[in-house]
């Protein structure tokens, strides 16, 4: 909720900690494109800010249903946060449906900006009301702003040649020039922006800017309502350094290339389309100046079988896909396994199963991920907790294949992969080498002679002299890497992929404690897209006294080895995920803690509020 803490001196302007908005209209209205124009206008004035958008299922659903409301929350602040907010301080609604699909998240006294002109009979029966929702009282506990934002769009783009249609289309950038007056919000980004994107329709870009441009007049000459006002959100106090703001999706792919250049490898995807991890294949297809290939294969089957056949040529392979797809790619993930090449498989979780909710978050592939192929497979698991982490975990992805000589997955999810934070930009100078070292002497070798500490086989490129070689997937022997049926070389070269992963906790941090004290009453574990709500809602009651501890998994398999005495120090464990209890069975099967398990499985992220309630009702009472 926006906090008032001063009056500022930027005219007559009222200072604001923090302040939450929901642009919310059909899924033509071009809501995520106004959330996102928003946001580099405030990450540009210096706010800490954080994003949340949320896309309907369906490609175009009917116009004017319920279920095809696109929405995009952003929370920007003069302090660090972690979240896009709970609930919307201000809901800009473009057409009834959106207001009946957000309307029971703004709180009482939240202010509600509506297009009017979408309000007709066709369009609130549509949204599923019986009468007018702007006359029968359904609004009488919000601030309400009624403006007839088509009309005032169309009489502003009346000179720029354009047609009846392509002018309301103008209508999301009329409501953006309204919100950056409200907020004291730059527009030159945002026109210098429309003037690339549409430099070849110049009518067009005109049009959109003569919105922008209204909106914002239409502020500053409008007297509003009683308590609406212009508002300075002060900028965040950051550490110096160059910033940019940044989705998960980003963070990956740019991980991705950091890494395979520290690992003195090019890359190459073989992936299929599915939301939301398209857009992965979509932002490293971008990247070919980095040694990036990139491959959209006919099914999800071919796409992980070329990436294992591109690591078998010395190329660090990557697949990516969400649930459904990652359940295809799974005899070829034991595959990779087996033959033991570097392979990442970058997983973005969403609502499941099957096509389940494509367009919703979830955590739901953790069982999947530690135990969801046949045989005998580990394989290191590590998971991203903020848009900006997904840069750190992935090059930790490609690190542990490609030592490692294993699969590895990788965890994200359509939360992260879609909400945008600001990131300092590392120096890519100070992320430490792990080059990789191809066998190049033929003296004595066979592909499975292992290192002895890591127990990784040795790499060879086909064509080396003197490296001929054969790998697949039936069974080899441990000696010569020849086809083996032998049992008791099964046994023993099952004993030791295993062995080779559970190694692997030598070689990773000693899980930290993200929030308060090493020991204490109550310790809430989680994993993934959690972190932002677990840790603002833990140190909100470490404020306020409670022995409360938050500690976020990165490493999922293997744990790190300090986390079983790390547990043991507190008399109680709670786990909130986005599933129905996975990282809870994981723990317990591990550990044998008692851990509790808080669950959510809406599509949508925890709410900071939601977890402070149930860490009070067991700290406190």
């Amino acid at each position: 909720m926006a906090t008032n803490v001063a009056s500022s001196g930027d005219g007559n302007r009222k200072a604001l900690d923090s302040v939450v908005i929901r642009f919310a209209g059909d899924s033509g209205d071009g809501m995520q494109l106004t959330g996102t124009q928003f946001t580099q206008s405030t990450a540009l004035m210096g706010n800490d800010l954080a994003t949340f958008p949320d896309f309907p299922a369906e490609i175009r659903a009917p116009a004017g249903t319920t279920f095809g409301v696109s929405a995009f929350q952003i929370n920007f602040a003069s302090y660090d946060i972690q979240t896009p907010g709970d609930d919307p301080d201000v809901l800009v609604a473009m057409n009834p449906a959106a207001l009946k699909v957000h309307l029971k998240d703004v709180p009482k006294g939240g202010t509600i900006i509506l297009n009017v002109d979408a309000f007709t009979d066709r369009n609130i029966a549509r949204a599923g009301y019986e009468e007018n929702p702007l006359e029968d009282g359904t609004l009488d506990n919000h601030v309400v702003i009624a403006i007839e934002i088509n009309k005032l769009t169309n009489a502003a783009v009346a000179e720029c040649d354009v047609t009846s249609k392509e002018a309301t289309r103008c209508k999301n950038f009329w409501a953006l020039g309204l919100m950056c007056w409200m907020y004291n919000r730059d527009r030159q980004p945002t026109v210098d922006w429309v003037n690339q994107r549409f430099g070849k329709l110049p009518n067009i870009a005109a049009a959109n800017i003569a919105a922008l441009n209204a909106g914002h007049a239409y502020g500053e000459t409008v007297e509003l309502p009683s308590g609406v006002e212009a508002y300075l959100v002060p900028k965040a106090d950051v550490q110096p350094g160059t910033y940019r703001a940044v989705t998960g999706t980003e963070a990956v792919a740019w991980g991705l290339v950091a890494g395979a250049k520290k690992a003195g490898l090019e890359i190459f995807l073989g992936s299929y389309p599915i939301t939301p991890a398209s857009a992965l294949l979509h932002t490293l297809t971008g990247l070919k100046q980095y040694g990036v290939t990139t491959f959209q294969a006919e099914d999800e089957i071919a796409a992980v079988c070329s990436a294992i056949g591109a690591a078998y040529a010395g190329s660090l392979g990557i697949t990516s896909s969400s649930g459904p797809g990652i359940a295809l790619k799974t005899e070829a993930i034991g595959l990779a396994l087996v033959t033991e090449l570097p392979l990442v498989v970058v997983n973005v979780q969403r609502g499941g199963p099957s096509t389940g909710l494509p367009t919703k978050t979830e955590q739901s592939d953790l069982f999947q991920a530690v135990y969801g192929r046949n045989a005998d497979t580990p394989l290191p698991v590590v998971a991203s907790r903020t848009a900006g982490d997904c840069f750190e975990t992935a090059i930790e992805a490609v690190r542990l294949a490609t030592k490692y000589m294993t699969p590895v997955i990788l965890l994200t999810d359509g939360f992260l992969a879609n909400s945008a934070e600001p990131w300092e930009i590392p120096d890519a100078d100070a992320i430490a080498d792990f080059p990789v070292k191809f066998r190049t002497d033929p003296e004595g070798f066979h592909p499975y002679l292992r290192d002895e500490k890591t127990l990784a086989r040795n790499w060879a490129i086909p064509g080396t002299p003197g490296l001929m070689h054969r790998i697949g997937g039936i069974e080899k022997d441990y000696d010569s890497g020849h086809i083996s049926y032998d049992s008791d070389n099964h046994h023993r070269m099952t004993k030791v992929r295993a062995a080779k992963i559970d190694g692997i906790a030598d070689d990773i941090p000693a899980q930290d404690v993200a929030t308060g004290e090493h020991r204490g009453e109550l310790a809430v574990v989680g994993w993934g897209s959690t972190f932002g709500a677990i840790n603002q809602a833990v140190g909100r009651c470490v404020k306020d006294g409670l022995s409360v501890s938050h500690i976020h998994l990165r490493h999922i398999h293997p744990f790190p080895k300090n986390l079983d005495d790390l547990l043991s120090g507190f008399e109680k464990v709670m786990v909130p995920e986005m599933n129905n209890g996975q990282l809870v069975h994981v723990l317990r099967d591990k550990f044998l803690v008692d851990a509790e398990s808080i669950t959510q499985i809406t599509g949508q992220p925890f709410k900071v509020s939601t977890l402070e309630r149930e860490i009070r009702s067991r700290v406190e009472g």
